[in-house]
């Protein structure tokens, strides 16, 4: 099955001048989905495809450009009514070769259950996130989709445009496309998509020629490839050979020429040396795995860019259960006076933790100031309160003027690790754990091992992002474990430079 509609979508390439090196082999399999391969060795600098950007599927090249136009849909909400409204046509699309090659959707996490959402994703980065996804998508779908099938009822099929299918539309643009040109826009990219990602491991580096237009649009983003799916498509195959027979410019060029700097050209540049049989790689950036899930539906093993977050909510309630709902409020009011903030998105805040355990410098110095004593944080309060000015107190440390001043950059956060700051860090990597529920980090590598990746997908991918948040957080212990080994002062230097009022 997979096979047939590769010679589709080969077909249907040609037809539209699409133009690919005879070194690349497109494969499929149950593990990999689709893959793009060297048949021979391929050298940096080698341009292996060129696609017209009049085969991408775009807002500017639909069929159903004038319609979104007149509605005013830009980016992402546009470019789903133009998958909706191709698909809509079938055999009739002029791209129904590439929509073929398709999946229905992607397994992203926004086309899951509410079920699945709140029991493979509980405590995980993605959780909040993607209830908030999914709200925003059918708040769109209401206010800007539904309307569309009063205004043209005559065009469009209403099975097509239901808020199933713009979930599923939406899911191919937020793993699939690319961005093209002002004029354009952000599109599907036939071909570009069939090369997987792979985290710092570029091998093909797609690119687009700047535009001779002026662009009426605003792109709300810059997304790449993912692995596809399988699909069973509703269009016979001879059918759509019969279609593509009759549109195809009757050429057998797999070979890619070099078009140099027309602007109507994208093209696939090797960006570094391949070897015979290898993989080629494109990449999405430098991504951790909770953006990987969230935008591409996979997960990598022990990828190096996962981060777990700490919300700002989480230390407010540890603060609150040692100290005053009060006295936790006026602290963080003084680090906000101080000119400290948290990471934000949307309605929260909250604190990231790198990949080998260390906090982010804003919570270690709000920690600090939590655990100030009363003379010491009246000073700091005093300073930073006179006639709206700072006013650093001579009775201050280096450390401490340090923090009043806002110069993480020359704070050394081990100075910053005392033995309050390390039990309120080890407190917050305890309640952070809590949120994934009962099941140790070992039950969850346990049931890794046990895991299917190809019939078990979401669950698989889920339990990666799981451990690698849990195995951070146990870095995090690590970290707030062992700073009175690594901080040796040398006598009589500790207090005269660094006193600090809060062990």
């Amino acid at each position: 099955m997979a096979t047939r509609r590769l010679r589709v979508f080969k077909r249907w390439m040609k037809s539209q001048g699409i133009e690919w090196s005879d070194a690349l082999e497109f494969t499929w399999s149950p593990e990999e989905g689709f893959a793009v391969r060297a048949l021979c060795e391929l050298k940096e600098g080698d341009v292996v495809a060129n696609i017209p950007k009049e085969s991408c599927l775009t807002i500017k090249t639909s069929g159903a450009s004038e319609m979104i136009e007149a509605a005013d849909l830009g980016g992402n909400l546009g470019l789903a009514v133009a998958i909706m409204y191709e698909r809509s046509l079938g055999k009739d699309s002029p791209w129904v070769g590439y929509l073929q090659l398709l999946p229905d959707q992607e397994c992203v996490p926004i086309v899951w259950t509410l079920n699945e959402v709140d029991e493979l994703l509980c405590g995980t980065e993605l959780h909040k996130t993607v209830q908030e996804d999914r709200t925003l998508i059918c708040e769109d779908w209401k206010e800007n989709i539904l309307p569309l099938l009063d205004i043209a009822p005559s065009k469009l099929n209403p099975k097509f445009f239901g808020i199933e299918q713009y979930f599923a539309a939406k899911s191919l643009i937020t793993s699939r496309a690319f961005e093209i040109d002002d004029y354009h826009g952000f599109g599907m990219v036939p071909l570009a998509d069939l090369f997987n990602h792979k985290t710092g491991a570029e091998d093909v580096h797609f690119t687009s020629s700047s535009s001779h237009y002026e662009s009426d649009s605003d792109p709300d983003g810059d997304y790449t490839d993912e692995e596809p799916l399988t699909q069973n498509s509703s269009i016979d195959d001879s059918e759509l050979n019969t279609v593509l027979t009759e549109k195809s410019s009757g050429s057998d060029l797999e070979s890619c020429s070099v078009t140099g700097d027309d602007p109507s050209i994208l093209e696939m540049i090797m960006v570094k040396d391949v070897s015979i049989g290898s993989e080629v790689f494109n990449t999405y950036g430098l991504m951790g795995n909770a953006a990987l899930l969230h935008r591409y539906g996979f997960t990598e093993q022990d990828n190096s860019y996962d981060i777990v977050n700490i919300d700002l909510e989480l230390v407010l309630k540890w603060s609150s259960s040692l100290f005053s709902g009060r006295y936790s409020r006026t602290r963080l009011s003084l680090w906000r006076r101080l000119g400290y903030s948290a990471c934000a998105s949307q309605d929260s805040e909250y604190f990231e933790v790198s990949f080998n355990g260390e906090p982010q410098i804003e919570l270690l110095i709000l920690l600090y100031i939590i655990f100030l004593p009363e003379d010491t944080y009246c000073e700091f309060d005093l300073g930073s309160s006179m006639a709206g000015k700072f006013y650093a107190s001579s009775k201050m440390t280096d450390l401490e003027h340090k923090i009043f001043l806002n110069k993480t950059s020359d704070v050394n956060k081990k100075y910053l690790l005392t033995r309050n700051v390390c039990d309120a860090l080890l407190a917050l990597a305890d309640s952070r754990e809590s949120l994934y529920g009962p099941n140790s980090i070992d039950d969850d590598v346990e049931a890794l091992r046990r895991c299917s990746c190809v019939k078990e997908k979401k669950l698989y991918h889920s339990l990666v992002l799981r451990i690698s948040e849990r195995k951070i957080l146990e870095k995090l212990r690590s970290y707030a474990a062992q700073p009175f080994k690594r901080v040796k002062l040398k006598p009589g230097s500790g207090r005269k430079k660094l006193k600090k009022g809060n062990k």
